[in-house]
This record gives structure tokens, C-alpha cells and sequence, in this order.
């Protein structure tokens, strides 16, 4: 069986999303497009998930060279298509390392970050290639 996220509108714009993990978050829109803010936007559940990605796999590199890093934050900006011109597609990400600890090594750093932009990150990996889309519907009686 491959694994499924669900989705499910809670009203509003406000949708709960199960994934395989079982770790039910909501995405929302913002109040000027009919929200609420129960949670990330798509878009920035999209960003935030490029930024874990490749966070999980630098802080894992890093570790494994034996060096101390004591606090760790990333920055994703992003260029997107203009407003009122549909879709809006995100046209590029910044990601943006920051890193504090006890004598960590520059090049150990820029390496961890070069293996994950290469080699690693599924989702970025997945954002730069062109990925089929499909959808099928069913419509319900009730």
C-alpha cells in the first residue's frame, strides 16, 4: 500500500492534514483571503518543510563530525509570481544556515549543507525536478 496523506476541510479554509506519521497539523489561510490562522499557509508549510528537510540532514552530518553545534536556525525567503496572476508559483528559495557552537569547522558546515542540497533533501530534490501531478475526483451522494 503506498502511503497516503489525507486532508480534510474543518470549515472556513481551515484544513487538517494526517499524515503517515500520524501527526495531525492544519494549514489555513490568512484572514484577508478568508482564514483564520489555525495554522501555516500551504505555501509556508511547503518552505518550512524545505527548511526541516535539509535542517534534519546538516544537524545529522554534523554530529557525526563530532562537531558541537549549540543552537541552529534557518531562513527560507522565497521570489513568487506576481500578485493577481494565477498560479503563483514560487519562482526561487533562499535557504539561509546559521549556526552557533564551540569551534565549528567552516568547511565540515559547508560540506554538511552542500550533501543535503545534493544528495539527501528529499524535498528539495523533488522541487527541482519537474514532478507529475494527477488528480482524479469522486463526488459522494449525502
Amino acid at each position: 500500500m503506498e502511503p497516503t496523506v489525507s486532508v480534510v476541510w474543518k470549515g472556513g479554509m481551515a484544513f487538517e492534514s494526517t499524515p503517515p506519521s500520524g501527526q495531525v497539523f492544519t494549514m489555513d489561510a490568512y484572514p484577508d483571503s478568508g482564514g483564520q490562522g489555525l495554522g501555516p499557509t500551504p505555501v509556508e508549510a511547503l518552505l518550512s518543510s524545505i527548511a526541516a528537510c535539509t535542517a534534519m540532514d546538516v544537524i545529522s552530518i554534523l554530529q557525526k563530525k563530532q562537531q558541537k553545534v549549540t543552537s541552529y536556525k534557518i531562513e527560507v525567503t522565497w521570489d513568487r509570481g506576481p500578485e493577481g496572476v494565477w498560479p503563483r508559483p514560487i519562482t526561487a528559495v533562499r535557504v539561509r544556515h546559521i549556526f552557533e557552537g564551540e569551534n565549528i569547522d567552516e568547511a565540515a558546515a559547508a560540506r554538511s549543507i552542500q550533501l543535503s542540497d545534493e544528495k539527501y533533501c528529499t524535498v528539495a530534490a523533488t522541487l527541482r525536478i519537474p514532478t507529475e501531478i494527477s488528480s482524479t475526483y469522486e463526488v459522494v451522494a449525502g
